[in-house]
C-alpha cells in the first residue's frame, strides 16, 4: 500500500529552497536583490506643487488649435481668436456656418459655450464648466505623477518613488542620488515641463509689449539664447508637444551642434504638413516652455511628420529628449521642499535595525526552544525559512526596503511564531485530556486553525490599507508586514505540520516532552 504524499512538508521545502536562492544574490549584491529606500542608502527627497491653472489654459489652447485647423479645413472663416487665461473666443463670419460650427463643438466635452450677435458676425465664446476645471487639475496632478515616474524610470533611477500627496504636491523620493552634478540633472529633469509648441511668427507687425501683442491675437516669447530678444507669435500654437511618438538626440548636418530630432504621430504629421505647405516663405517658431529654440523659415512643405530642435549641449539635448518622449508636464511644477539624506545616516540605521532583528530573533529562538523543546525548535526551523521568504519576494519583485520596513520585519518575527504558540498549547490541552500523541497533534492544528486565520486575515486586512492609504513610510512598513504575515501562514502552519506528519509517517516517538511537558 502506498503512503500518502507528505504534501505539506514538500511545500516547505520547496520554499526553504526558494528562499535561499532568491535571498542570497541580495547579500552578495548581484541581482535579482533588494532595493534599499531613501532612509537606508541617502539620496534626495523633494516636494513638489503642480499649478493646476495652468493646465487649463493649456488645454483650452489646444482647443483652440483643433478648431483652428479644423474650420480651415472645412472652409469655415473665423476671425480674432484669441485666448485670455482659461477664455477662448472667435467670430464665426457667416451665420450660415452656425449649425456646422455647434456640431465640431459637439466633440469637446466639459465646455460652456455662449454667443452674441456683434456688428453682422457670431462671437463664440468657451469656457469650461466647473466640474471640468476641477477634473483637469485633478488629472494634472495623475499626469505629472505618470509623466515624472516615467522620465526617472528613462534616465536610469532603481525604484523612485512618486507619489501624491494633498490636493496638488506630489513627493519625490530618490534613493542613491549624492553628487550635485546629479541633483541638478535630476532637478531640471523633474521641473521641465517639455511642452512642445510650434508657431507661426507674426513678421508683419512690430510691437514692444504683451498688451500691444494682444491687440492682434499674438504673444511675445523671448528667444532661448537670447532673453533680450522677443518673438511675436501668431496664437494658438499650430501643434503641441501631445504629438509626440519619439524624440532622440543627434547632431545637426551643417553646423554638427546637439540636436533632438522629434517624430510626429498621424495627426500632427497631417496638421504639420499642411501648416508647412501653406506657410513657405514665413517662418515657423520651435517653442519649449515658452521659450523659443529657432525659428526656421518653411522652405518647402515638410511631410513625414518628423522636426529638429538645436540645443546649446549634449547633456541639455539627452535630458530634454528624455522629458519629450516621455510626454510633457499637463502643468508647470515648483520645487516647494528638497531636502537630502546622507548615506551616514541609512548606514546608522541599517545598524541599528539589524541589531533590533538579530537580538529579537535570538530571544525568540531561544525562548521558543526553551519554552516548547523540540517543538519550539520546530518552530525556530520554520522563522528561518519565513525570514528567507521575506527577503526572496521582496528581491524578486524589485521591491524597496526602508526603515519603517525593517520594523516590520522585526514585527513579522514575534508574530511569526504566535501560529505555533496557539497550535502547542492546543495540543498541549489534547495531551492533558490523554488523547494519543498522532489524535493530539492534528486536533491542536485543528482547534487553532479558525483563531490563527482571524488573526492573521484582519492583520493582513490592516496592512493593504496602510499600503493603498499610506504615504511612501507607512507603504514600507506594510509591505514587508503583509509579506511577513503571508509567508508565516505558510511556514508556521503548513511548514511545520508537515514535519510533524512526517515524524507520524515515519513511526517516530513523539512524547509530551517534545512539547516542553512534564511527563
Amino acid at each position: 500500500m502506498m503512503k500518502k504524499l507528505n504534501y505539506r512538508l514538500v511545500i516547505f521545502i520547496l520554499a526553504t529552497i526558494f528562499g535561499i536562492v532568491f535571498t542570497i544574490p541580495s547579500f552578495l549584491g548581484k541581482n535579482p536583490k533588494v532595493n534599499l529606500g531613501l532612509d537606508l542608502q541617502g539620496g534626495m527627497y523633494l516636494v513638489l506643487g503642480v499649478k493646476g491653472e495652468a493646465a487649463v489654459e493649456n488645454r483650452i489652447k489646444t482647443i483652440a488649435s483643433t478648431i483652428k485647423y479644423i474650420t480651415q479645413k472645412k472652409d469655415i472663416f473665423i476671425d480674432n481668436l484669441k485666448i485670455k487665461k482659461d477664455v477662448l473666443s472667435f467670430e464665426l463670419i457667416d451665420k450660415d456656418d452656425m449649425p456646422k460650427m455647434d456640431e465640431i463643438l459637439k466633440k469637446f466635452k466639459g465646455i460652456k459655450i455662449s454667443k452674441q450677435i456683434k456688428n453682422g458676425s457670431i462671437v463664440y465664446t468657451i469656457t469650461f464648466t466647473p466640474k471640468e476645471i476641477e477634473k483637469i487639475k485633478e488629472n494634472a496632478i495623475k499626469q505629472a505623477i505618470l509623466t515624472i515616474r516615467s522620465r526617472l524610470d528613462a534616465y536610469g533611477l532603481a525604484e523612485p518613488s512618486v507619489t501624491q500627496q494633498g490636493k496638488d504636491k506630489i513627493v519625490v523620493e530618490l534613493p542613491g542620488i549624492k553628487t550635485e552634478k546629479e541633483k541638478r540633472e535630476i532637478k531640471k529633469l523633474i521641473s521641465s515641463a517639455a511642452h512642445l509648441e510650434l508657431y507661426l511668427v507674426d513678421d508683419e507687425h512690430r510691437v514692444t509689449t504683451p498688451k500691444e501683442a494682444a491687440k492682434y491675437g499674438d504673444i511675445l516669447l523671448p528667444d532661448k539664447n537670447n532673453p533680450k530678444h522677443l518673438w511675436l507669435l501668431k496664437t494658438p500654437p499650430v501643434l503641441d508637444g501631445s504629438m509626440i511618438t519619439d524624440a532622440t538626440v543627434g547632431f545637426t548636418q551643417k553646423t554638427n551642434q546637439p540636436a533632438i530630432f522629434f517624430t510626429l504621430n498621424p495627426q500632427g504629421a497631417a496638421i504639420f504638413g499642411d501648416v508647412t505647405g501653406k506657410n513657405i516663405g514665413k517662418r515657423l517658431a520651435i517653442v519649449v516652455d515658452n521659450k523659443v529654440y529657432s525659428a526656421p523659415v518653411i522652405q518647402e512643405r515638410i511631410g513625414g511628420g518628423s522636426g529638429q530642435i538645436t540645443v546649446g549641449s549634449t547633456e541639455e539635448a539627452h535630458i530634454l529628449a528624455i522629458a519629450l518622449r516621455s510626454g510633457s508636464l499637463p502643468a508647470p511644477v515648483v520645487l516647494l521642499e528638497q531636502r537630502s539624506v546622507g548615506a551616514s545616516l541609512g548606514a546608522d540605521s541599517i545598524r541599528k535595525s539589524m541589531i533590533a532583528l538579530i537580538s529579537g530573533f535570538i530571544i525568540v529562538v531561544i525562548f521558543m526552544a526553551w519554552y516548547y523543546n523540540f517543538a519550539g525548535i520546530i518552530a525556530d526551523i520554520a522563522l528561518v525559512t519565513n525570514l528567507f521568504l521575506i527577503v526572496a519576494i521582496m528581491a524578486l519583485f524589485g521591491a524597496t526596503l526602508t526603515l519603517p520596513g525593517m520594523a516590520g520585519i522585526v514585527l513579522t518575527v514575534g508574530m511569526a511564531v504566535d501560529a505555533n504558540v496557539l497550535i502547542n498549547e492546543r495540543i498541549r490541552e489534547l495531551i492533558r485530556e490523554g488523547k494519543p500523541m498522532k489524535v493530539a497533534i492534528e486536533g491542536g492544528y485543528k482547534n487553532a486553525m479558525s483563531a490563527i486565520l482571524d488573526s492573521n486575515i484582519t492583520t493582513l486586512i490592516a496592512a493593504l490599507a496602510l499600503f493603498a492609504y499610506g504615504t511612501g513610510t507607512i507603504k514600507g512598513f506594510a509591505i514587508t508586514m503583509a509579506i511577513g504575515i503571508m509567508a508565516s501562514m505558510l511556514t508556521a502552519i503548513l511548514g511545520t505540520h508537515g514535519i510533524w506528519q512526517y515524524l507520524i509517517d515515519t513511526k517516530k516517538k513523539i512524547t509530551p516532552k517534545h512539547f516542553g511537558m512534564k511527563v
